[in-house]
């Protein structure tokens, strides 16, 4: 019996280092899995089933997505198929971007959108009122995908509302996080489903065990909501009074053709998850055959561009749009985010603008709401000082914001941190907005959050203790699962 257990472990560990070899991924990574398995060879080999095969294969892409492409290539017309794929507004990009927004194509599949209107909403407050207005004025559908969904009470009442509509006939859509929600027991949904919404799990054991059991480090970290197929909200805020009340963060409202990707993108990931749609899909696409009049917001007729990102495309499309940003930055790039571990392209990318003589900015949270992450942000700050990076702490609350902006023409605002998790691990959606009157109202907004800030010098950095750079470089080492 021994021999038999010996037998199989042994073709185990030679098949994950047959498969650890012939995979593209990065050579340093490559060889800390196989010095794992090669000391730690249970251990080992379990950690690499849980959080270490590289999914970025164009055929578990296609495997995944089966259902939801199939769906797509039955139901849409020549018009959806323009709007989200084709190529008819990349003229109107500043010249020096259009190879980004080319890269953002090819990487996501989405096209760049012309005549979007939006509000850049900076405050949680304004973002919980906004969204309970719309899904009270709700008729036809609503389709909402969050990466938290709390039982406080702002949260039970975007439940209790999301209910109500459910009776009155309205198809509400949920798609539910749970790997990220396991506090919350599958009771607190029970009441919804009763009520008429149709809850469904991002990942389901009962469907597929080994594909749940592989994908327990992966998450859905996007924030959508698709209402009767015209208004969007994507961004930083989830559901919960964290972000209603106390936390610094973005996010925005859209009306206009960058809602079709938002719908792609939820009908893509609820098909994926077994979730079911009871009409044809160019009905969830109303804005093709009845536009909306354009509603009174800060921003009307703007190029927009939707991008979702996930471990099993191709490409690790956000990251290369990152690099691609600050190596192209030829004044400026600002950047916002709560948690900082970049791969090394992206932070070889950073150095590299800041010494060249780009005015890099990056600001993050003194006070994080995971006490380890404080420390790993920390223990890049040294080298990106030494290269003119120039780094502010947040102190007023925690600053939950994923934004990037650049030469007074882009402005990136996202469910993407800048680290690996984000990029490589999770299921996020980024959008892009090429606009200087938008950029120049984002600059506002970050000129604004550097009054709450500190800027970090290399005196600062100098003065931690000793054992404090040591437990921040510690922790640094783990950066690839952070």
């Amino acid at each position: 019996m021994n021999l038999i257990v010996s037998l199989l472990l042994g073709l185990l560990v030679l098949g994950a280092v047959l498969v650890i070899i012939v995979d593209r991924g990065e050579p340093g990574g490559k060889l800390a899995w196989l010095l794992v398995i090669a000391l730690l060879p249970v251990i080992g080999l379990v950690l690499y089933i849980l959080i270490g095969i590289n999914y970025r294969h164009h055929w578990f892409y296609n495997a995944r997505h089966q259902c939801s492409r199939e769906a797509f290539d039955q139901g849409a017309d020549d018009r959806l198929r323009d709007l989200l794929f084709g190529h008819a507004h990349e003229e109107k990009i500043r010249e020096e971007f259009r190879p980004l927004v080319r890269l953002l194509q090819r990487g996501s599949g989405m096209a760049l959108t012309d005549g979007n209107s939006f509000e850049v909403i900076t405050n949680g407050q304004r973002k919980y009122e906004l969204l309970m207005q719309d899904l009270r004025e709700a008729r036809e559908s609503i389709h909402m995908e969050y990466f938290r969904f709390g039982r406080d009470k702002g949260s039970r009442e975007v439940k209790r509302l999301l209910m109500e509509k459910a009776r009155e006939g309205v198809k509400v859509r949920f798609l539910n996080e749970n790997v990220a929600n396991l506090p919350i027991s599958t009771f607190y949904y029970d009441a919804m489903k009763k009520a008429g919404v149709e809850v469904v799990k991002f990942s389901n054991p009962r469907y597929h065990l080994l594909k749940y059991v592989t994908k327990l480090n992966y998450r859905n970290h996007r924030k959508i909501v698709v209402i009767d197929g015209r208004i969007g909200y994507t961004g930083g805020m989830s559901i919960n009074d964290h972000y209603f009340h106390q936390w610094r963060d973005t996010h925005l409202r859209i009306v206009g053709d960058a809602v079709a990707a938002l719908q792609t993108s939820f009908l893509d990931s609820w098909l994926t998850a077994r979730g079911t749609i009871d009409r044809p899909v160019m009905d969830y696409f109303p804005m093709l055959s009845n536009p909306t009049p354009v509603p009174s917001q800060a921003f009307n007729g703007k190029l927009m561009q939707v991008v979702p990102d996930e471990p099993e495309a191709e490409w690790p499309t956000l990251l290369m749009a990152t690099d691609w940003i600050v190596q192209h930055a030829r004044r400026y790039v600002y950047l916002q985010t709560p948690y900082f571990v970049p791969p090394v392209p992206l932070l070889d990318a950073l150095k590299s603008a800041a010494l060249s003589g780009v005015d890099v900015r990056l600001m993050l949270s003194r006070r994080n709401d995971t006490k380890f992450m404080e420390a790993v942000n920390r223990s890049f700050y040294a080298e990106l000082l030494e290269a003119g990076v120039k780094i502010f702490e947040y102190e007023t609350e925690f600053m939950h914001c994923k934004t990037l902006l650049c030469d007074d023409y882009l402005t990136s605002i996202g469910t993407a941190n800048l680290d690996y998790r984000s990029f490589n691990i999770n299921y996020e959606v980024n959008t892009y907005i090429f606009d200087e009157p938008v950029a120049a109202h984002y600059l506002e907004i970050f000129r604004k959050d550097m009054d709450d800030c500190s800027e970090v010098t290399l005196d600062d950095v100098a003065r931690y203790p000793w054992y404090k750079v040591l437990w921040q470089n510690f922790l640094r080492l783990f950066s690839s699962i952070l």
